[in-house]
This record gives structure tokens, sequence and C-alpha cells, in this order.
């Protein structure tokens, strides 16, 4: 009897037939294969002010996204991508606490496409773009998802409008100078309303004869460089510039809040990036009389050392290292990675104003005097205020200076910018500095 399941001739022609058609079809699907992209890593950086996802890849790839509503979700297709374990890897880094994400879902939509669908838990006014290799970072898909609503900076020094005697101030602040220096906001999102909750009329005013002292604290915006994609320089031993300066200026705010006339605000308080024209924009936002941007410098050499205190030129720096400083710094919108066209003009408006002479003048003047006082603390590596066109110093109308607190690329100071006791002592020294100008310039024209 013949056995069924063993193919005749025939039928091994046939099949040798239908397989070699099969290859010949397959052919032109293999090359397509090949040029799929890789995913490379996936970050994330969850922060109240908005959350930013990104995928880094080995190509520019396309990707185009949406949003749904009941519930709020943001779709997100990519192409040239296949299902992999780098990408599954999103849904896991994703946090409890992400104040915008509330899960994430991954799933091979079309044969060349990944779709991401994000399960929000607001609405979001999403930004969506690519960044080209630069630094060590290749291609980059950047997700932004930003509140429908943007986050007035006044209102984060406004936590405690029970307790605090700045509260009052703030409030009349946001409610009378709304236009003068917009919120930072992105394509898609709304200003936030400027009136505020109307105070409770059953107190009288009080029966005095002395006039309502108007004057208002010192107000002092602290701006930790870098953050977020952007780690600024990074040590030998691996020390990240964006970490160090954060936490000197979060024990710098301690101290300056402790002040009986004086308040501090952070441009970041977390692990985010910042563009160079938000901070400043930030810091007019809340009306500062300083502005201090706190960083940690690397050279190409470990042997450079010291503390170095800059403020804005407009002809030029006063140093070849000044001038390379300055490039480097400003170099931190495109390793952060900003989406060029959908920031407010008005934001992108200020890094092209001039200071005024004035401006320059007191950021020199305040920054001699921090100079002088981290010189009693550590070597300065030079003993003067240098001069170079630093962006984020760009503010017109506050005083503007940029501390760089040490070479983190020198492994003993690293070992020191590493030491919570040396972050006291730099922060102790800034603050007696802002002290000094201060009660040298009480008549501040800004103020009065």
């Amino acid at each position: 009897m013949a056995d069924d399941t063993r193919p005749s001739p025939t039928g091994l022609s046939r099949r040798r037939l239908i397989a070699t058609a099969s290859t010949l079809f397959l052919l032109p699907v293999v090359p397509r294969l090949a040029m799929a992209g890789t995913i490379l890593a996936v970050r994330t950086w969850p922060a109240d002010e908005y959350t930013r996802v990104t995928l880094e890849m080995d190509s520019e790839l396309k990707a185009e996204h949406f949003t749904l509503e009941g519930p709020d979700r943001l779709v997100v297709d990519i192409e040239g991508l296949t299902m992999s374990r780098a990408i599954n890897d999103l849904v896991s880094k994703i946090k409890p606490n992400d104040p915008y994400i509330e899960s994430v879902r991954v799933a091979q939509n079309r044969p060349d496409v990944i779709r991401l669908v994000m399960d929000l838990k607001q609405p979001i006014a999403p930004q969506v773009f690519t960044l080209k290799p630069i630094g060590e970072y290749k291609y980059r898909l950047v997700l932004d998802l930003y509140p429908k609503v943007a986050q007035d900076p006044l209102l984060a020094i406004m936590d405690n409008k029970e307790t605090d005697p700045l509260a009052q101030v703030l409030e009349d602040l946001a409610q009378n100078s709304p236009s003068q220096a917009p919120i930072p906001s992105v394509e898609g999102q709304k200003l936030p309303p400027v009136a505020t909750k109307p105070r409770s009329p059953a107190a009288p005013p009080p029966i005095a004869t002395q006039p309502r002292d108007s004057s208002r604290p010192i107000l002092v915006a602290l701006d930790p460089g870098h953050g977020g994609e952007d780690p600024g320089a990074v040590g030998r031993s691996g020390t990240k510039e964006k970490d160090i300066v954060l936490s000197i200026a979060r024990r710098l705010k301690k101290l300056i809040d402790a002040q009986p006339n004086m308040r501090a605000y952070l441009t970041r308080d977390n692990d985010y990036f910042v563009p160079l024209g938000v901070r400043v924009q930030k810091a007019r936002r809340v009306k500062a009389d300083l502005f201090i941007s706190i960083h940690a410098d690397a050279w190409i050499k470990p042997s450079a050392r010291g503390s170095s205190v800059f403020a804005l030129s407009q002809n030029g720096a006063t140093s070849s290292a000044a001038r390379w400083m300055a490039q480097r710094e400003n170099d931190a919108d495109l390793i952060g990675g900003v989406n060029l066209g959908s920031h407010n003009k008005q934001v992108a408006q200020v890094l092209l104003d001039l200071s005024t002479a004035a401006q320059i003048n007191d950021s020199v003047q305040v920054g001699s005097r921090i100079l002088g006082e981290i010189g009693k603390i550590n070597k300065l590596h030079k003993n003067r205020v240098e001069r170079a066109g630093f962006a984020v110093l760009k503010a017109p109308d506050i005083p503007s200076i940029l501390v760089e607190t040490a070479f983190i690329s020198n492994p003993e100071e690293e070992r020191l910018l590493r030491s919570p006791a040396h972050q006291d002592r730099i922060a102790k020294a800034m603050l007696s500095g802002i002290g000094d100008y201060f009660a040298a310039s009480p008549a501040l024209a800004r103020r009065t």
C-alpha cells in the first residue's frame, strides 16, 4: 500500500517551485527589513511643568500624532519600526507619580508602524518633534506633554497663601501686570486666567494712621543649569553637572527663604530640561531682582580648576576661555532638545533683546561680591568677573550673572562638588555676596 504521507516526485517538484517562487517574492522585502530603525534607548522625564518622553534611534524616523478625548489619550504612530524589547521597556518606565501619563500601550499597528497610545491623567498640548545627532546622542524622537493650561511661575511661589507675607504682593502682581512678561507657552496651550480668587471681605480694614508699606521682599531667581536630556559636564567619576547645581541651588534657596526680606525662585526644581529663553522668561515673569545661573564647568585638561563668575558682554568675550564657555552653555538648547517652532515668539525674542548698560553694570557689581565670597572657600579661576555672550544672561531688566562653582572635570574639585558640606559652603558664600550687594544698593531703580 502506498504511503499517503510521502510526497510523490511530482509533488516534490511542485513544492520546490513554490519554495523558489516564495523566495523570489520575498527578495524585495529583505532590504526594507534591513533598513528598519532600531531603538537604542527610551528615557522619560516626568515633572510638574511637563513630561518628556525620548526615543533614541539609529536613524531618523517619521512620526504622526493625534489626541483623543473621553478618556484623554495621545496616539503616536512611528514609521520604520517593528516591535522590540526596547520599545516595550517604555511601558515600565512610566511611574505612578507621572503628572500626565497614566499608562502606555504599544502595538504593531501596520507592518512597519509602531503605535504608542498614552492614557492621560489630564488634557495636554503635545509637542512631537525629532532632533539630529549631537554629542553622545543619535537621532531622537521627543514627545513633550505640556498641560493644556500653562503654569504661571508666580503660582510656584504662592503655595502657602495663608502664612506667606509675600503671597498678597505676588497676587497683586499677577493681576496687575499679566502682559509685561508673558508666561512661557507652546502651541496649543492656553495662558492661565489672570484673575485670582477674591479675598474674603469679612475682616474690616485696620484703623491705622500709618500708610501701608508697599515694598516687597527681594526676589532672587536661581537657575540650576542643564537638566533632563542635557546632563551638562560629566566628571571622571560620573558626576553630572545637572545634579550638582540643582543641589546647590536648593541649598541656596533654603538659605535665602530664611532671610527676613528675601525669597528665592527656582527656574527648575527637578531633573527636567528648561530652554534658555524660558529660564529668562520665568525670571522676568516673577519680577526677579537678581538672576543667578549656577553651573560647574569643564575643560579639556583635568588640571584646570577654580571658580568663576560671568556677566553678559555685548562686545565680545574678555578671554578665549570665556568665549568657549559661553558657546558651550549656549549649546544647551541643542543638547537638551528644543522644538524651535513651538515656543512663544515672545520667549524667543528675549534672547534678541539688548541688555542695558545699567543692567550689565549691576551684574558686574553683584558678580564681584559673590566672586569675592567664593574666593574665601575655593581657588578662583580668574579674580575678576569675566564677560561673554551667554544667552541665559540676556534679560534686559534684571541684573544677571552665571556662576561656575568649580571645574567638575578636575578630579579634586569633582570630589568637593559631591560633598554636601562643600555645597553648603558654596551656597553660604553666594548668600553673603547677594546680601552685600543689596545692602550696598538699597534704592534699586526697578523696585522703586
